[in-house]
């Protein structure tokens, strides 16, 4: 977020120490240890010192193939979204074209549904008898189905990642292209430069801040994925193996090793990325600035925008398709569409079912206890980053920040190894660590939120409650945070929601079925092979896919063109 530089802030009252040792403790207790714990337990075997299982990582076949599936993924995943991402970039932000915006909101449909649900619904689709290949035979482009879910399922998972995940990588690149100052390219082009070299030169190092930071994001996210190779049973990868490892986490420390690797896969990247724009200059266009270098599109070129962005936004669409055709199929055997539909599977999602709706109830418990933390926290948090002065503010600020950069596999398997045995056990209980998990794992947006309203308020207000002889506490109810409303409106919509449908902790944490929230119980009717099952599964995610479709809409009309901050680690 960014600590303002501001000597007119008050230094903390007793109130403010008693927050911010509680704030502290609580990030110390549920952040830090449970990843130093992972750091440690990596090392020690039996109370020795240890890197053996390190040496055996590189040697048992499975784990080393793991590795590079994970790495293939990723690296295609971030080629995917770059050749995608970049070009849309470039044709919405430097073109003006009839309904320019109204398609670029369409271009971040894919992130209203979890990826795993998505693959449900890649999965039939692609499958050899599936509604593609029935459609490129009946059309006469094929004599036999193309094997789409070949090589064990890699390029289907590859293709899902690209297709959740460009979404991302264009926000940050679109975001970091509109800040870069046109004047700049027009002197490269007075020059004589043009096309690709312009843009190798000149564009895209002044873009890189947002670039890396978007590919950063689309390469951990894809490495560390856990439910779409679990969806096409793609096991031999890295987060699927250390699923596999929390049965014996005590037993066997391979767990922890393959956890370490992420953590430093991760560490690396965000250092890198850190050294590598340090003392780099990049010239931001002032505003006002940019709008008037937007260079109108032809009907022909208007026509061309319109095919481009409306046939990325059909295909990224295709997972949501089969999982909305699947949840309505009475019958679907070898038709491209269903030849049967029905409504029962959304009746007993809220009816009779024994595992959905216990799900639903957990998981509207879990994501309100979440989103208390997260409003408590990241409100107050970014109270005292903005408004008062003390030291470690830096730390605090990055401390905040770092789940957007640490997987949500890391913080599960911490916590199943350094809580089992006490009184937060996931075995016995896990519902207050699912709630915390979520309250971590979506602290940064409510922070982001809250602090991205109060650096817009005018601080004039409340010093003028308090020299009107208001106390500290009296000034914050009355006066900041009705100031502050809708931003804070914003994340807490989005904490809510994304809680609702969080994969990584469920899948994990959620042991025992009375405890299921709905992505493992997604899972679990997924993978019990029944077309109830499927059906019901899908009947989940679509309702999922409503409620975060809400959640974006709602907090992109508050936030505007901030809302891409929230997703920028």
């Amino acid at each position: 977020m960014g600590v303002p530089v501001n000597d007119e802030r008050r230094p903390l009252g007793p109130a403010g120490k008693v927050f911010l040792a509680g704030a502290c403790a609580f990030l110390a207790v549920f952040l830090v240890y449970p990843v130093a714990h992972v750091l440690i337990a990596a090392f020690h075997y039996r109370s020795r010192f240890t890197l053996e299982f390190f040496v055996l990582l590189f040697r048992q076949e499975t784990l080393r193939e793991a590795l590079v599936n994970s790495t293939l993924i990723a690296m295609a995943a971030l080629a995917g979204t770059i050749l995608i991402s970049v070009p849309l970039a470039l044709l919405t932000v430097r073109h003006e074209f009839t309904g320019r915006r109204y398609l670029t909101g369409l271009l971040l449909v894919p992130m209203i549904m979890p990826p795993f649900v998505g693959a449900m619904g890649l999965q039939r689709l692609l499958a050899s008898g599936g509604s593609i290949n029935l459609l490129l035979q009946r059309l006469g482009l094929i004599s036999e189905p193309i094997p789409f879910l070949t090589e064990g399922g890699f390029w289907a998972v590859v293709l899902m990642e690209v297709l959740h995940l460009y979404p991302i990588m264009y926000l940050n690149v679109a975001a970091s292209l509109a800040s870069v100052d046109p004047s700049l390219e027009d002197a490269a082009r007075n020059l004589g430069d043009r096309g690709f070299h312009l843009f190798r030169r000149i564009t895209l190092p002044l873009m890189l801040p947002g670039f890396l930071t978007g590919a950063i994001i689309v390469f951990i996210w894809a490495f560390t994925d856990l439910g779409t190779p679990l969806i096409f049973n793609f096991r031999r990868v890295v987060a699927v193996q250390i699923f596999d490892y929390v049965k014996d986490i005590h037993e066997n420390p391979m767990g922890y090793v393959l956890v370490v690797c992420v953590v430093v896969l991760t560490a690396t990247a965000f250092v890198g990325t850190r050294l590598l724009l340090r003392g780099r200059a990049f010239a931001a266009a002032a505003r006002g600035t940019l709008s008037t270098t937007l260079s109108r599109l032809s009907l022909p070129g208007t026509l061309l925008a319109y095919l481009i962005i409306g046939g990325i936004v059909v295909i990224a669409l295709l997972p949501h398709l089969g999982v909305i055709l699947n949840s309505i199929s009475q019958k679907w055997e070898g038709t491209v569409l269903p030849s049967e539909t029905t409504g029962r599977y959304y009746g007993e999602v809220f009816r009779r079912h024994s595992l959905v709706l216990p799900s639903v109830r957990n998981s509207v418990l879990l994501s309100l206890a979440s989103t208390a933390i997260d409003l408590v926290l990241g409100v107050g948090i970014a109270y005292l980053l903005t408004r008062r002065r003390f030291r470690g503010q830096a730390v605090l600020d990055a401390l905040v920040m770092l789940p957007l950069a640490l997987p949500g596999l890391v913080i599960a398997f911490g916590y199943v190894g350094c809580f089992s045995g006490t009184f937060l056990d996931p075995r016995r209980n896990p519902m207050p660590l699912l709630a915390i998990a979520y309250a971590i794992r979506r602290l940064p947006y409510m922070a982001r939120a809250a602090h991205a309203g109060l650096a817009q308020s005018h601080v004039e207000h409340e010093e003028a409650s308090l020299n009107l002889g208001a106390t500290p506490a009296r000034t914050l109810w009355r006066i900041t945070l009705p100031l502050i409303a809708a931003n804070i409106l914003a994340g807490t919509i989005l904490c809510f929601s994304f809680a609702m449908l969080e994969v990584s902790d469920s899948l994990i944490l959620a042991m025992s079925r009375e405890f299921y929230p709905i992505t493992k119980a997604i899972f679990a009717l997924h993978g019990d092979g029944t077309p109830l099952g499927y059906s019901l599964a899908s009947a989940l995610g679509v309702l999922g896919m409503l409620l975060l479709s809400a959640t974006l809409l709602t907090a992109g009309a508050i936030l505007g063109k901030r809302m891409g901050m929230l997703f920028r680690a």
